[in-house]
């Protein structure tokens, strides 16, 4: 075990119960995954990439074979631990956007920060920091419904950063959004993973996006070649 990596993937396998007998979505990947690192995961539908997303987010855990996170295995975090490392460590981006439309931007950022912190204050005022960042200065108490199909996934990339996670795990963060919008998120991504010291890892069908990575992984009936 190399315990520089933020994340070691030993011979991960996955398999779920299907109508024949059980389906193996991934099987027996190995990568290793360096702080700050930006990478990109494509192939084609059902390969298994939202998969392995959802095993190095703690949102569901192997068959067989260890994910390890900064050299401690996921799957054996207690409850509280395994909590706290989505909250605090992960930032998730999904191709929706899951915010609630009838709250605000800046409430709808500032939630997870409030669910957890005891200081109110300070996390609306984080939740102000990370909607300049991305851009949506001026649009903070703007009813989410009100926004722009960009802006919302601004509002949710936004959401994503308020607790300063070490690691953004990006769904098709641009499948929703046109050309110009799609660009812009995939931009900002990219610039929070330089400038920001954010590992990025990105399931994505979008060929320039993936492209802005510096390490392009594919998955092909779920097995992982990389570029």
């Amino acid at each position: 075990m190399n315990e520089a990596l933020l994340y070691d993937v030993q011979n991960v396998s996955k398999t779920v119960p299907g109508p024949k007998g059980d389906l193996t979505i991934l099987h027996s990947i190995r990568m290793g995954i360096a702080k700050q690192e930006s990478i990109s995961i494509v192939g084609a539908s059902g390969s298994g990439k939202t998969t392995l997303l959802h095993l190095l987010g703690g949102l569901d855990f192997p068959s067989s074979g260890r994910i390890m996170f900064q050299a401690q295995d996921i799957a054996a975090y207690s409850w509280s631990k395994l909590t706290d490392f989505r909250n605090s460590q992960i930032g998730f981006v999904f191709q929706f956007h899951h915010l609630l439309p009838e709250f605000s931007a800046l409430e709808n950022v500032a939630m997870p920060g409030l669910i957890h912190s005891p200081h109110p204050k300070k996390t609306m005022a984080r939740a102000r920091e990370t909607l300049n960042l991305v851009g949506l200065s001026g649009l903070e108490h703007q009813p989410v419904a009100t926004l722009s199909g960009g802006e919302r996934q601004l509002a949710a990339i936004a959401r994503a950063l308020l607790l300063q996670p070490q690691v953004i795990l990006a769904d098709e963060p641009t499948g929703n959004l046109d050309e110009d919008n799609g660009e812009r998120v995939g931009d900002l991504l990219v610039y929070l993973n330089k400038e920001m010291a954010t590992t990025l890892i990105v399931v994505t069908h979008n060929l320039a996006l993936a492209g802005k990575m510096r390490r392009q992984i594919q998955l092909r009936s779920g097995a992982l070649y990389e570029n």
